[in-house]
């Protein structure tokens, strides 16, 4: 017995049939072939959407995902949703960065200043540097001089995405003698993956000194 095995002239499906017959069982399968295509093509926009909007979702998330800051012994509800502080966050970062530059002596300006540069956006470090550098410079020569600054309560802190503008009184001792001056002290900050970046420190309208 072969393992072929010979094909008779009935096995052959267009055998007694019209020609038109063949046409349409050849249309039919390219009909066929042509819908699965299609559906391939579906399916295939359909999983394209389906990332999209999953990519979507997940960067939403990203954006809205709150980190939660509580340094010791803080109070009040510290966080970052996204890029966004809360207004408690502001509040504290404010109190310290105006603590950092703006109340020193001698004794304690440098390590303060180190402090404050390790809130420096790495674009504002080396002029951030180079200002705090003067004053370290003038205290050399005048080692009995002291800046203690503080916020005033008659005037409000105001701020935006991008800028912290506090209201400060200085109190400059030097050699015995005492000088308060008013002003306003600018702090450009951003947040970046959760974390405040320092971008620029300014002060403001010293003009007026009170007694």
């Amino acid at each position: 017995m072969g393992i072929f095995k010979r094909k008779e002239p009935g096995d052959d499906p267009l055998l007694g049939r019209p020609a038109s017959y063949g046409i349409h069982r050849y249309l039919q399968g390219s009909a066929n072939l042509f819908e699965e295509n299609r559906l391939l093509k579906v399916a295939i926009a359909g999983m394209f959407g389906v990332t999209a909007v999953l990519g979507v979702v997940i960067y939403t998330t990203n954006q809205n995902t709150r980190t939660i800051i509580v340094p010791f012994g803080a109070t009040g509800d510290l966080h970052v949703s996204g890029n966004k502080p809360s207004e408690a966050y502001i509040v504290s970062m404010t109190r310290n960065i105006v603590a950092l530059s703006g109340t020193w002596s001698a004794y304690s300006a440098d390590r303060q200043f180190q402090e404050l540069l390790g809130l420096a956006h790495p674009s504002a470090y080396g002029a951030m540097r180079d200002s705090l550098n003067v004053i370290l410079d003038e205290l050399a020569n005048n080692p009995t001089l002291s800046i203690a600054t503080y916020i005033r309560g008659d005037q409000p802190v105001q701020w935006t995405a991008h800028e912290i503008v506090v209201p400060i009184e200085k109190v400059r001792v030097i050699g015995g003698v005492i000088r308060k001056f008013r002003g306003i002290l600018r702090i450009g900050y951003g947040i970046e993956n959760g974390r405040f970046w320092l971008t620029r420190l300014s002060e403001e309208q010293f003009d007026a000194e009170t007694h």
